[in-house]
Formats: structure tokens, C-alpha cells, sequence
């Protein structure tokens, strides 16, 4: 009898190493609003947006935030101004959990794999390429990053196929989007926000970072494929080797005959049909301003509904439901693991320390060097970012007071503003207070420890590009000003 559980289940090790890391986390934050004194800026509206008045910061008295409190956080958060994207991002997991693992029970996920190893089977390497390309564009060009989840646990019973393991997968799947929306050609969330925060014409200054996404596309095409022979020859060396060992067991029947049942055959349609519309919404919320607010718990919806719907189709019948549940309970844990990473912020922010780290970023800046100070926007944001995730209100919060230092730097807007993008993009997925990276990492068995060891050679390299860019880009004045 069958007593598998269907679809993405979160071992109990990565479940306690995540905890651990991100309670640290909390408790640090805690103890620096014992530490920081608290200050204020007023804040201003902006063409609809609100934003900082730089020169209205003013110390102010710790507000009585006790110490029990840092460890309701995480309760508290849901009943925090901005919980609706909380909420919403919850919503995504579950539904991403319950699709996934329809689809593993009915067969479907087997059966598109197996029809793409067909077809491409021979020409492995030059599919990593293709799927790896796809994936940064999107990142770099519509500003995805966080829809592209769902598939991710798609794109890594791919690379079990293709003989590889989850790395991979992940590399070919959200690294790559992320590496993309770091490097933001024409990202409208980084890029197009913090162009029009600093007054710059929209999406200017293009053609040296579409270089620059050529770049980082060719470091990453060598770091994935030096992967992947590696572990063709020796698979024991893949960080990952025991964990991935019974999931590829489970997966050996992506290289069985390919199903000739017509109930198939009209499920994978029905299926294709709901990829093929979110990956109009995908590309679409980049241009569509009521798009872009409802993004994620529409693919979200979709997917559900495409991967359930698959499955009836199929024939799954009632073991539908029961993966439904399985879904459902496996990708669960990962709720209070998304909790306690807001609540970092929110620690911080109830503190009353959020504007003094502001202030104090900076502060560093005005006494500084061009390239020092490029150097130090890139380096503030990429501190701020275990604070506050999201770009675009990173952008908001930080770019009008980063703006008016640059200028008395002597840092042209358009370089601030690639340093700050780059600061915002990088550490997305190597910081677990990242909502993105939790989620990623539950649908598999990489641990946070393994992937970060994984990425860091990646990143030495991507940030040593990034930093001839703006070294180059000081020394060319790169504008229009």
C-alpha cells in the first residue's frame, strides 16, 4: 500500500536549523533597541508615494517596547500594518504545497518531465543554458522574483532527470531569476522606482546594464554547468547527496514510458493552458499597475487551480484529496518560519531604531571618496535588506535620503541608483529573514547552511562584476546625471 506523502515535505533538521537562525536573528534586533536610541524622520507624500524628508531626522525617546514582547513577534505581525502581504504570501505557500503535491500524486509532474527528457534528453547542458537564461530574463526585465516559486520544485524534478540534484534546480530555477533581478535591466520594482525617486528619466542608462546582464549571465551559465559535470562524474560530491537520495528514488518513474491514457494527454493541456496564463500575469504586472498588486496570490490561485483540476482530469479520483491534505501539511511548517522573519522588522521598527539605522547609513556616506561612496550605498543596502525585503519600499524608505549625499559626493543618480539595485538584489536569497528564500527552501531538502555555503562562490564573483560597473561607471560619469 502506498504511504508516500505527496508533494514538498519539510524535513524536521531544516525545520529546527531555520528556527534557530532566524530566533537569533530576532533576539539581535531586540537587543539592539536596547542599545540604538531611537529617532524619527517625518515623512512625505511624494506623487502618491510616501517618502523620507532627509533633513528632518530628530533623536527621540526609546519608546517602552519590554523584552517578552520580542518573543510575540511573530503573532504579532499578522495584526501589523502591511499583514495583508503577509497574509498573502501565507496564502501563496499553501496553495504553491497543495498544487505541487496534486500533481505528484496524479502523475502529471512524472509525465511532463518525461515528455522534456525526450526531447531535450540528449541535449542536457544545452537546456540548463536555455532554462537558466529564461529564468534571469524574467528577473531582470519584468522584475519577477517571487511567482517563479511554483516552479521551482518542477524545474528541480527536472534535474533529478537530467542526473543532477536539487542544487541545480535550484540554480537553473529562482537563482537564476534572482541573479537577473539583481543585475535589473529594466526591473520597474528597483530599477524604475528608484530611477523616478531620484528624478532620473525611466529606465535610462540601459545599455551598460544590459552589458552587465550579459555578464553575470556568462558567469552563472559557468558556475551551473562547472556544477553539473561534477556532479556527473562524481554525484557523491553533491552537497546535498543523502537528502536528494530518496527523492530521486521516488522520481525514477520520470524515465518510464510515456503515458498513452487520453485522460493525460487532456490534463497536461488543461495545465499547460493555466501556465501559459501566469506567465501572461507574470509579464503582465510589470505593465499593469492592478496586476502588479495581486501578482502572487493570483499565480498562486492559478497554479491551485490548474494542478488540482490536472489531477481530476487525470483520473486521480479521490487521491486527490488526499494529497490535497498532504500538501497542505507538508508545506505548513514553513508558516511559522515566514512569522518569525517579519517579525525581525518588526522588532526593529516597534524599537523605534528603524530611522536611526537610516540616519546612521547615512551619515557614513556625505564624508566619502566617489567610488567609496557608490561602494558604501551598495554595502548599507545590502545591511538594511535583513530589515526590510521588499525592494520597492527599501527603495521608498532609503533612495530620497541616499540622492542628496550621492550629489554632495560627487556620485552621479544613475550610479547610486545601480548601487543600490544591486545592494537590494544580492542578498534576496542569502539572508533567511527573506520570505522568498524560506518559502524556496521548504519545497525542498537544501538547508539554509548548505545553500548559502553553495552561492557564496557565486556571489564573490557576481559582486566583483558589480563592482568594476560602478567603478567604471564613476569613472565615465554614467548618467544622464
Amino acid at each position: 500500500m502506498e504511504t508516500r506523502k505527496s508533494g514538498a515535505q519539510i524535513s524536521k533538521k531544516a525545520f529546527i536549523q531555520s528556527v534557530l537562525i532566524i530566533f537569533l536573528l530576532m533576539l539581535v534586533a531586540g537587543i539592539m533597541t536596547k542599545i540604538v536610541p531611537a529617532g524619527n524622520y517625518e515623512r512625505i507624500m511624494v506623487d502618491g508615494r510616501e517618502t523620507i524628508d532627509p533633513g528632518s531626522f530628530q533623536y527621540l525617546e526609546n519608546p517602552d517596547y519590554p523584552i517578552w514582547r520580542w518573543f510575540t513577534a511573530p503573532l504579532e505581525v499578522l495584526g501589523a500594518e502591511g499583514n495583508i502581504t503577509l497574509i498573502a504570501i501565507i496564502l501563496f505557500i499553501l496553495l504553491v504545497g497543495i498544487a505541487f503535491a496534486v500533481m505528484d500524486k496524479s502523475g502529471i509532474l512524472h509525465e511532463v518531465i518525461s515528455r522534456i527528457i525526450r526531447r531535450f534528453g540528449g541535449e542536457k547542458y544545452a537546456l540548463l543554458l536555455v532554462i537558466s537564461f529564461f529564468f534571469m530574463a524574467l528577473g531582470a526585465f519584468f522584475g519577477i522574483f517571487e511567482e517563479v516559486i511554483p516552479l521551482v520544485p518542477i524545474i528541480i524534478a527536472l534535474s533529478f532527470s537530467l542526473g543532477w540534484d536539487s542544487m541545480l534546480g535550484l540554480g537553473m530555477s529562482i537563482l537564476a531569476t534572482n541573479l537577473g533581478f539583481s543585475l535589473a535591466v529594466f526591473n520597474p520594482f528597483t530599477i524604475g522606482i528608484s530611477q523616478q525617486l531620484a528624478e532620473l528619466p525611466l529606465f535610462s542608462g540601459a545599455l551598460p546594464r544590459i552589458l552587465l546582464f550579459i555578464v553575470g549571465y556568462g558567469i552563472l551559465a559557468i558556475f551551473l554547468t562547472r556544477y553539473g559535470k561534477k556532479i556527473d562524474s562524481h554525484s557523491e560530491k553533491s552537497p546535498v547527496f543523502m537528502e536528494d537520495t530518496s527523492e530521486k528514488t521516488r522520481l525514477e518513474s520520470f524515465k518510464a514510458k510515456i503515458s498513452d491514457d487520453p485522460r493525460v494527454n487532456h490534463a497536461i493541456i488543461f495545465l499547460s493552458t493555466f501556465f501559459i496564463l501566469i506567465l501572461a500575469v507574470l509579464i503582465g504586472s510589470s505593465f499593469v499597475p492592478f496586476l502588479s498588486d495581486y501578482a502572487l496570490p493570483l499565480t498562486g490561485l492559478l497554479f491551485v487551480i490548474g494542478g488540482v483540476g490536472s489531477g481530476l482530469i487525470a483520473g486521480a479520483g479521490k487521491e486527490t484529496w488526499k494529497a490535497v491534505w498532504d500538501g497542505f501539511v507538508g508545506i505548513s511548517p514553513a508558516i511559522p518560519l515566514l512569522l518569525m522573519a517579519a517579525s525581525v522588522r518588526y522588532i526593529v521598527q516597534m524599537g523605534g531604531i528603524l530611522d536611526t539605522l537610516l540616519n546612521s547609513a547615512s551619515n557614513i556616506i556625505s564624508e566619502l571618496t566617489p567610488l567609496s561612496a557608490a561602494l558604501a550605498i551598495y554595502g548599507i543596502t545590502l545591511i538594511l535588506e535583513i530589515f526590510i525585503s521588499s525592494g520597492s519600499a527599501k527603495a521608498v524608505l532609503l533612495v530620497p535620503l541616499l540622492i542628496p549625499l550621492a550629489d554632495m559626493a560627487g556620485v552621479t543618480r544613475q550610479v547610486a541608483v545601480s548601487a543600490y539595485t544591486f545592494g537590494d538584489g544580492f542578498s534576496n536569497l542569502a539572508y533567511p529573514t527573506n520570505a522568498a528564500l524560506l518559502i524556496t527552501l521548504s519545497l525542498t531538502v537544501v538547508s539554509y547552511p548548505k545553500w548559502l555555503k553553495w552561492i557564496l562562490p557565486l556571489w564573490f564573483w557576481i559582486i566583483v562584476i558589480t563592482t568594476i560597473f560602478l567603478g567604471f561607471a564613476i569613472m565615465f560619469n554614467y548618467g544622464p546625471f
